[in-house]
């Protein structure tokens, strides 16, 4: 185990249903609610299939995790692995990245709350709403992180319940009309405008860059195991279920949409949820929805400052940040971390007024390259940790790769072509720009810091 390994105190707080809920919470984004009608747009019918594929991507990233985090449960994760199997740069550059990541979606949902909110109070303005999001969720941050396990298992739970409704209802609607004067619908829908690939394979391969941002905070399982009661049984467990979770909501959800409405009609009438509620003749269908949008969206928040102040407090650890963000409050949380980042957050309160609409694409593609960074280095620190082990060793390993190591190469593949293919979506190029000025940064900062190191002093003094 690394030093930093053994030196952290979080208290583990977090029972096996809170790991379960923040994982869901993890893979089920607010873009399902209000994002999902411009993936529809680019491939059909044909982007369940994305959603598959995708899916099994992600699973083999999170057992690649999961092996190592089993191993060794800390809340740094793959900061923290890239530190010890890949060396202080990796370490350095995922836990900053991850990090940047998290500000970066917090700002766009927190906005999202402020729209919605809007909805009901269209007085209040959306910085003041933002604002009010940001002192609530810092504040249950700041509290023991049982309080953010208990807050998280709550949100998730509604946005699980709104999901799984949508579904049954729309199952009723297909095989036995309700609401549609008692005749099924049936599948038709699915082919019969322009096919189940209207698009082609061109609109498949455009599409996966969404569906991957889209999974985008799955991996804050990893980041739990440091709190875990019990991580040996609830990490292996989570995961597991991640699949299981893609395949009912992403690909139960989007093809009810799909049946009930022709694809290219969706998001044309407003949300697709909202219709369906409708349809079935529930009284203040969009009131409804609204609230699970809100609630997604705090959850995602909730989650994302959860994870920030983490991955702060793991890189003092490793050297790798200021040693003041290593200290933790009575509560066992690391305040200093979670206040500079919801300090950073405030900029999100500031330009509510000024965002125009393309800001929420352009963020999106920013926290794009950022978490599939972090994958890809998940994928290579796991070669690296087998490579590191003895026979013996890999043979007590509890929660092993599947398909080691080919699923690790063909994820790798995969996520290299997600970044080329973002060269060819207009809106998504600036994250393309912008990722290696943040590398050049980070990679300056990081000859800065290692400078200003103590035993880099001595030598000098040696030297001279």
């Amino acid at each position: 185990m690394g030093k930093n390994h053994q030196r952290e105190k979080l208290q583990r707080g977090l029972d096996n249903r809170h790991i379960q809920l923040i994982a869901l919470g993890g893979a089920i984004g607010v873009g399902l609610f209000y994002g999902s009608s411009a993936t529809i747009q680019m491939a059909g019918p044909s982007i369940l299939f994305s959603y598959l594929v995708g899916g099994l991507v992600i699973f083999t990233i999170m057992r690649a995790l999961g092996e190592m985090a089993v191993d060794e449960p800390v809340s740094g994760s793959f900061s923290s692995y890239a530190n010890q199997y890949l060396g202080t740069f990796a370490g350095y550059l995922t836990g900053w990245t991850y990090w940047f990541m998290w500000v970066v979606v917090g700002m766009a949902e927190i906005t999202v709350v402020g729209v919605y909110v809007n909805y009901w109070f269209p007085d209040i303005p959306q910085w003041l709403t933002a604002l009010a999001v940001l002192v609530v969720i810092t504040m249950i941050n700041l509290a023991n992180v049982k309080a953010y396990g208990e807050f998280e298992f709550w949100f998730a739970l509604v946005k699980v319940v709104a999901i799984i409704g949508m579904i049954l209802l729309g199952l009723g609607i297909t095989f036995l009309g309700i609401g549609n004067g008692g005749h099924p619908i049936g599948f038709d829908n699915l082919w019969t405008h322009g096919g189940f690939m209207p698009n082609g394979i061109k609109g498949i391969l455009m599409s996966l860059v969404l569906v991957m941002f889209s999974f985008g905070g799955v991996e804050l399982i990893g980041i739990t195991a440091g709190e875990a009661k019990n991580p040996q049984k609830s990490i292996p467990s989570a995961i597991n279920n991640v699949i299981w979770r893609i395949l009912i909501f992403y690909i139960g959800a989007l093809g009810i949409m799909m049946i009930l409405y022709p694809w290219n009609e969706i998001g044309t009438k407003g949300s697709p949820f909202v219709l369906i509620f409708d349809k079935v003749g529930i009284p203040g269908a969009a009131n409804i929805i609204n609230f699970v949008v809100i609630t997604a969206a705090l959850s995602a928040f909730n989650s994302g400052l959860f994870g920030s102040g983490r991955m702060l407090y793991n890189l003092s650890l490793q050297n790798n940040a200021p040693k003041y963000f290593g200290k933790l409050n009575k509560n066992g949380s690391p305040r200093r971390g979670i206040l500079f980042s919801s300090l950073f957050l405030l900029v999100a309160v500031v330009l509510n007024y000024i965002v125009p609409e393309k800001v929420f694409i352009y963020i999106s593609s920013v926290a794009t390259v950022a978490v599939i960074t972090s994958w890809t280095i998940i994928l290579i620190t796991q070669l690296k940790f087998r490579q590191s082990k003895t026979i013996k060793e890999i043979e007590k390993l509890a929660f092993k790769v599947p398909l080691y190591p080919v699923s690790t190469y063909l994820a790798l593949t995969f996520l290299a072509l997600v970044i080329v293919l973002m060269a060819f979506i207009a809106e998504m190029r600036i994250a393309l720009v912008v990722a290696p000025i943040w590398f050049m940064t980070l990679y300056i900062g990081y000859k800065m810091k290692k400078q200003d190191l103590p035993e880099n002093s001595i030598k000098k003094q040696n030297i001279g």
